[in-house]
């Protein structure tokens, strides 16, 4: 492993910022961390509350993520009181976190790591400590004290696996007190501790640390076949997309029976390599590579029993059965091991491997699900180097269900904001690339929902999509070239769409255009274009919606946005008025034809939605004014006297009226028309 220390770029730096800056070289290194994982601390003298200096210790804390750690991420401990507990043999999870509450030079701050103590005992200034995979990997087989005195010499010490916490702070302590020539220390199937006199010492000797068994799995590995070579053909690539595409969105009904998750696939030649492969289905089933996979990916994933010749159904059902099974071993596993008090979490895999395509991944959201990804990324790689050495070992189905249901860690649970209303789901909008889409999007963004934004005009997808993620954090929107006339263009999103979070849960079908004239100067061409536009392309959106959401089997909600001239007719607005109530039509069949899916169908009908429009082009805008007899100017005026309340309707306005047929607020309601018009009384419905 190559070391990434850059004189240049360190020296503005010292003391904390310095270790800002090597936490982040850590971080970049996806084999030496998962998100989240691993923790860097430094040992500084500060002033206290009461002016007086003090000795601190400063320590990633809990949430942080060090490839993009702050200095605000480190907070500050007192290390009179660490020291204070040093005579101590004993202490519970709980008294130990409510112990470190009191430390804290910032009282209410970030939380610092459980392994804080751990830093705090070692005399060292500066520690690092990683879950490197290829230590991992020589401490994760049945060989490992040959294989580290091989690799490390005495140059390092192994302690057997601990759990985090107050016990394996103290036998760290202890360890390295006995042996104070020792480089480093490595925690059986957990990771590495190194430190040093300086923030560059404790760094590199994580990266020597990591280099030498590197080196040492490299030399193992030549001329070895990795799983024991493949067991079932590896699909050719577009046949692996295009079975991704249906399995996806029944692997995400199955995964989300309880509570919805966001899928995601993967088929790179890693995994495809791995899950088609003689052994995959063996040592997939022994356990995690380190204690913090438990807690995002469980203790295993689910592999499918596929032969890797099922298509179709039959694949399908393969599936649905290992799920089943999965869920019943789970289970088992949880009635073996439980302790008092202790409640069976949701017993549905978070990963789904299957022979001869790839893997789904399950989260809450889509970060949460690319976590996951990573971190089986990472088992993958210790499963394969490990063997090379001997069997590989993991954690005991006891140690792994005590870190999985570690009181503290479901405690934070129970610290989590509650969820958004649209938590979980999948959101595609039409023409939300301006006006009312782009209202509609950000709107249901900000309610917890993952949005994809389709428009005619990609540019403004993207930059649509752009703000959302910006508001609301990445993976939360995805915009996409979308044109609702050609079937191609609709079907391409939609499948990016699945390809990006495994299916949807609601489509805005918003995407429209307007042309004004009368009938006897109305060309067949415009109308037309109204009609591919304004009917013909919400039918053929909705059928690809109608197509994921039936296969999902989790319901979800069509919310079609016309027009009140559905009700209420414009002079000199033919094409715009009969296509518009084309679409309202196909929203109502849609009520009937969704109903025993749970599928619901309502529709919103707006007027005169000016800001931000690209309808009311001035073409339009010269056309309307003509038909009401009135100046340009005047024309936003007249639309606002025309309603009973005397309002101009704005395109958040009508984002509302989206988000409450799009959320559970109306689940019990179908084949409605909601007004946002301001009270136009020939528009009312009937």
């Amino acid at each position: 492993m190559r070391s990434r220390w850059n004189d240049a770029e360190a020296s503005p730096f010292q003391g904390l910022d310095l270790l800002v800056y090597a936490s982040r070289l850590v971080g970049a290194e996806t084999s030496l961390v998962i998100w989240g994982g691993g923790n860097t601390s430094i040992k500084t003298r500060e002033r206290d509350h009461r002016g007086r200096e003090i000795a601190v210790l400063r320590v990633k804390g809990s949430g942080s993520d060090l490839k993009s750690v702050q200095r605000k991420d480190f907070p500050g401990v007192r290390m009179d009181d660490i020291a204070a507990l040093l005579d101590r043999d004993e202490m519970s999870d709980e008294e130990m976190v409510g112990y470190l509450a009191h430390t804290l030079q910032e009282p209410g701050g970030v939380r610092p790591s459980i392994e804080t103590l751990l830093h705090g005992f070692l005399a060292a200034p500066v520690v690092v400590h990683t879950h490197a995979d290829a230590v991992v990997s020589l401490t994760n087989n049945d060989r490992a004290h040959e294989v580290l005195q091989g690799v490390y010499g005495k140059d390092v010490i192994a302690l057997g696996y601990r759990r985090p916490g107050f016990r394996i702070s103290r036998d760290v302590a202890d360890a390295i007190a006995d042996r104070p020539e020792a480089k480093a220390l490595l925690l059986e199937r957990h990771g590495t501790i190194t430190w040093g006199a300086t923030v560059r010492d404790a760094y590199e000797a994580s990266i020597e640390l990591i280099t030498r068994a590197e080196e040492a799995i490299a030399e193992r590995k030549k001329d070895r076949r990795v799983f024991g070579g493949a067991r079932v053909p590896i699909r050719e690539p577009a046949v692996r997309r295009e079975t991704a595409l249906t399995v996806a969105p029944r692997v995400r009904g199955l995964l989300g029976r309880k509570n919805r998750v966001i899928v995601t696939f993967d088929d790179s030649p890693g995994v495809t390599e791995f899950v088609s492969s003689v052994d995959a289905s063996r040592v997939s089933q022994i356990g995690p590579a380190t204690p913090d996979h438990t807690i995002y990916a469980k203790r295993l994933p689910c592999f499918v029993a596929a032969n890797g010749s099922e298509a179709g159904a039959t694949l399908l059902e393969t599936i649905e059965r290992s799920v089943a099974r999965f869920v019943v071993d789970y289970t088992r596993y949880f009635e073996e091991n439980r302790f008092e008090g202790a409640q069976l979490l949701d017993p549905l895999p978070r990963v789904v491997l299957v022979p001869g395509l790839g893997m789904f991944t399950a989260g809450k959201d889509r970060r949460t699900a690319g976590i996951v990804s990573d971190i089986y990324h990472h088992t993958i790689n210790v499963l394969g180097n490990a063997g090379a050495f001997g069997d590989y070992v993991s954690l005991s189905p006891k140690d792994a269900f005590d870190v999985e249901y570690w009181p503290l860690e479901l405690y934070k649970l129970t610290l989590a904001p509650p969820e958004k209303e649209l938590a979980r789901r999948i959101a595609l909008v039409t023409g939300g690339g301006s006006g009312i889409g782009r209202a509609v999007a950000r709107r249901l963004a900000a309610e917890g929902a993952h949005v994809v934004v389709g428009d005619v005009d990609g540019a403004t997808a993207r930059k649509t999509a752009d703000e959302i993620v910006a508001a609301v954090g990445a993976g939360r929107g995805l915009g996409l070239e979308m044109d609702v006339t050609r079937e191609a263009s609709v079907r391409a999103a939609f499948e990016e769409t699945v390809l990006a979070y495994g299916g949807l849960d609601v489509l805005v079908s918003n995407a429209g255009v307007a042309h004004s004239s009368p009938v006897v100067r109305l060309a067949l061409a415009d109308w037309e274009r109204s009609f591919a536009v304004n009917a013909t392309g919400h039918f053929i959106v909705a059928r690809e919606a109608m197509r994921v959401l039936t296969a999902q089997g989790l319901g979800g909600a069509l919310v079609f946005v016309a027009t009140k001239n559905v009700m209420s007719p414009g002079k000199d607005f033919a094409a715009y008025s009969a296509a518009k109530a084309a679409e309202a039509q196909l929203a109502k069949v849609l009520a009937l034809e969704g109903a025993p899916h749970a599928i619901r169908s309502n529709i919103v009908n707006p007027d005169a939605v000016f800001q931000d429009s690209k309808l009311w082009s001035d073409e339009v805008r010269r056309e309307r004014a003509a038909a009401q007899g009135i100046g340009v100017d005047q024309l936003e005026d007249f639309y606002r006297k025309r309603n009973l309340l005397g309002v101009g309707i704005l395109p958040e306005d009508v984002a509302e009226a989206v988000l409450f047929l799009a959320s559970e607020r109306s689940a019990k309601t179908t084949g409605c028309t909601l007004t946002v018009d301001g009270g136009v009384r020939d528009a009312f419905p009937r």
